[in-house]
């Protein structure tokens, strides 16, 4: 039979799908299933269940310090236990497959560690096997470095590693099967009523994952964009139709298409900056040379010839920003540093917010009905942000939901 000649798609099961051996037998019927249909398949798995907080974890205990080398040295291990059993699971059922670890796929990366950003994938020995008719089971989550270290992508790191296999590959599809039904308009731990997207645009997505929304990484939206890569978001345990994210996709209905929220961010303030050409620059050319990515900048011009300037950051980016900040300050001679913690960005998300300019004034409205302070406010074509109390982040996501979404007002 000429294999080579069949379509390809790449299916991602994350770490719930494959968390014990019947799982395992669960997903390789599953691989079965569109293998048989006639399909090629190469598979990117997670680590098993909750393996890579384990190792987090005992990594603390042995030794309460970090080392970005060694733990991207000891996470990596957790998706190599996960291939090699899974690679089992469906030669099982008579089918052939071979487990690949990244460096054998060709996934090369680069960056700080446990933050890798994918620059080059060779999959020569991937693509040879799929061409033979074997099930190609990748690591995900990680790659090698130039130096041949292995570098980890950052949580959800796995997605990224399945839509850039896919796009590498040429394949007509990624398929991410997880623990959720698909891509809901909001929380179902928070709002009453959570919606199944069916079909959603890839900057809407993007925006959702920015944002806060958790099912899928910011960074596998943007490759899959980039490479016009359609994916596919649904269950492993279930058969029910998920979600697609796609460019354009035709749909009708609301306006607003998610209610999301992020409490891991943190607010930090430079206050009483010299109001001087080129203070900008150096503060976040200095945090982003230190792996700090800075969201929501606002400066605040005031009298006197000084300002403030504040900007948002990943809590475990915290330290390293007011360090930097603190520096930033003592160089040019500004009052000093404030941040919070004890915040929360809460997002409305959809493409028509910008076409429709009583939708900021309702969501303000909404916040102020029950009784939310807003502290911060940043809008995009797609997104209109609140920084809020953390204390009162998901009060405002199950208003902000039922007014936009439940109640159907756009």
């Amino acid at each position: 039979m000429d294999h080579a000649g069949l379509p390809l798609t790449v299916l991602k099961f994350g770490g719930s799908s494959v968390a014990g051996p019947e799982r395992m037998r669960h997903v390789a019927q599953i691989v079965k299933k569109v293998r048989d249909s006639g399909y090629r398949v190469a598979v990117v798995v997670s680590a098993m269940g909750n393996m890579t907080d384990d190792l987090l974890a005992l990594a603390k205990d042995v030794a309460n310090t970090s080392n970005g080398r060694e733990m991207d040295q000891l996470l990596a291990t957790g998706e190599q236990q996960s291939v090699a059993l899974l690679a089992l699971a469906i030669q099982k059922f008579g089918i052939p497959a071979q487990s690949f670890t990244a460096l054998q796929a060709g996934i090369k990366a680069k960056g700080f560690p446990m933050e890798g950003r994918i620059y080059s994938i060779e999959p020569k020995n991937v693509e040879k096997a799929l061409n033979e008719g074997i099930v190609a089971v990748i690591t995900g989550f990680q790659a090698i470095t130039d130096s041949g270290d292995v570098i980890t992508l950052g949580r959800g790191g796995s997605d990224l590693s399945a839509v850039a296999l896919a796009g590498a590959l040429g394949a007509e599809s990624c398929q991410l099967l997880k623990d959720v039904k698909g891509i809901m308009s909001g929380d179902p731990r928070v709002v009453n009523k959570p919606k199944k997207i069916e079909r959603i645009g890839f900057e809407e997505c993007m925006e959702m994952a920015v944002q806060g929304a958790n099912v899928l990484q910011a960074r596998s939206v943007e490759m899959a964009a980039r490479y016009e890569i359609p994916l596919y978001v649904g269950s492993s345990f279930t058969e029910e139709e998920g979600t697609w994210v796609m460019s354009n996709p035709v749909t009708e209905g609301l306006v607003i298409k998610a209610v999301v929220h992020d409490s891991q961010v943190a607010k930090v303030v430079l206050l009483g900056v010299p109001d001087i050409p080129g203070v900008a620059a150096r503060l976040f050319s200095s945090l982003a040379e230190n792996g700090v990515g800075a969201e929501m900048i606002i400066q605040n011009n005031m009298r006197g010839g000084v300002n403030d300037i504040g900007f948002l950051v990943k809590k475990a980016n915290l330290e390293t920003a007011i360090q930097v900040s603190r520096q930033i300050c003592r160089e040019i001679e500004a009052q000093g540093v404030s941040f919070d913690t004890e915040i929360a960005r809460v997002t409305i998300v959809g493409a028509g917010i910008a076409n429709h300019p009583e939708i900021p004034s309702k969501m303000f409205t909404v916040l102020a009905e029950e009784g939310i302070n807003i502290e911060m406010i940043a809008s995009t074509a797609l997104a209109l942000t609140c920084i809020v109390g953390s204390n009162r982040a998901e009060d405002a996501v199950k208003a902000l939901h039922e007014h936009f979404i439940e109640e159907a007002s756009f």
